[in-house]
């Protein structure tokens, strides 16, 4: 095996592979990447065995064949090299690696093709198409709030389900909840819902386009996703997902609307002085005024007036400031409503003019 590539164009590629892979260990396949050397194109395979990865670039090839090679070391010596062609010499198990710019050569031991795991096919499964622009903003909306808890393992990914011709993405970690739903699926086949890990939702927001289409398909237990060269595909998560429909308040009694910037310039001073563990904040309004106060600690306290759109009662509401926090940096709007009834139930986080997404808190004990 012998071929000739662009030595920055196979780092844009392994890059992924090295997200993909969630191992190091030299001795293991997994932690290898699979070339195809055919028809002057290389075809690039990287797995953890639940999401896969594949990609092709263009290649000078002198002789055909298939290896496969340490991602973690082949990166480390890519990324030491300048920009330019390099070859790639494959003989029996010792793959040579030399730019033509220098005088330097690197030799790695490879480990058989046959070795690394298949990947189901993708051919026949039922493709539908998406605006990567809208299906990269509903991710943006909701990875965020993915429970890492690994008991509750049916939270560890975000639901994807079909409602009339509505897309509908939700996460929740059982303290909050993050909604997005827009209307893609005019004339599209109904798809079961189901969990998509939060790993392969990932790469196609770091690598996808905001032009263009992305390929979406579901098939038995897993989601295969294509977008420009890229395929990508990940077993589903088993498991029922919450009733989040229960969780979202009908209507709310009360609410008071702010600036966006107001209100993350607060957090972020207040949060100096706010316990790292508990992260409790206290929102205390008044008419007209929002007041943020970190729990008392025997470090200190922090506070903070701000002004806000608000004619009720003086109320308190105890919340972790990291749930109004991580959605505020996703929200694309200048102005924020929060919704509430009782200082102990849900409280609604909203953009202002309203769009296709929402946050729901809930609040902390007072204490």
């Amino acid at each position: 095996m012998r071929f000739t590539f662009d030595r920055d164009a196979m780092v844009k590629e392994i890059a992924i592979a090295q997200e993909i892979i969630s191992t190091k260990n030299a001795l293991s396949i997994l932690s290898n990447v699979l070339f195809i050397a055919e028809n002057n194109t290389l075809a690039i395979k990287a797995t953890d065995i639940k999401v896969n990865f594949e990609t092709k670039i263009p290649v000078v090839i002198e002789e055909e064949g298939t290896t496969t090679i340490f991602c973690d070391k082949f990166m480390s010596i890519l990324a030491s090299l300048p920009p330019g062609e390099i070859e790639f010499i494959q003989e029996d198990i010792k793959v040579t690696i030399k730019p033509i710019s220098k005088k330097v050569k690197f030799q790695l031991k490879s480990m058989a093709s046959d070795k690394f795991p298949e990947f189901s096919s993708a051919e026949n499964v039922p493709y539908f198409d998406v605006p990567a622009d809208q299906f990269k903003e509903m991710i943006t909306q909701t990875i965020f709030a993915v429970s890492d808890d690994e008991t509750r393992y049916f939270m560890n990914g975000v639901f994807f389900e079909k409602k009339d011709d509505n897309l509908n993405l939700v996460s929740t970690d059982g303290r909050r909840l993050a909604f997005s739903s827009k209307a893609l699926c005019q004339g599209i086949t109904d798809f079961p819902s189901v969990i998509v890990p939060p790993k392969v939702l990932t790469a196609v927001l770091k690598r996808a386009s905001s032009e263009g289409m992305i390929s979406l398909a579901i098939v038995d237990k897993m989601i295969y996703i294509k977008f420009g060269n890229y395929h990508f595909s990940s077993v589903l998560l088993e498991g029922q997902f919450p009733n989040y429909q229960r969780v979202i308040p009908e209507t709310q009694a009360h609410s008071f609307e702010l600036q966006k910037s107001d209100l993350a310039d607060a957090l972020k001073r207040v949060a100096l002085l706010v316990d790292q563990k508990a992260r409790r904040v206290y929102f205390e309004l008044n008419p007209g005024t929002l007041t943020i106060t970190s729990q008392e600690s025997d470090i200190g306290v922090a506070k903070e007036e701000i002004p806000c759109q608000y004619d009720g009662e003086t109320v308190t509401i105890a919340m972790n400031y990291l749930y109004i926090d991580e959605p505020m940096k996703v929200m694309n709007c200048d102005r924020i409503k929060f919704e509430f009834t009782e200082p102990m139930r849900a409280v609604t986080l909203k953009p202002v003019p309203e769009s296709d997404y929402f946050h729901i808190i809930m609040p902390m004990q007072m204490e």
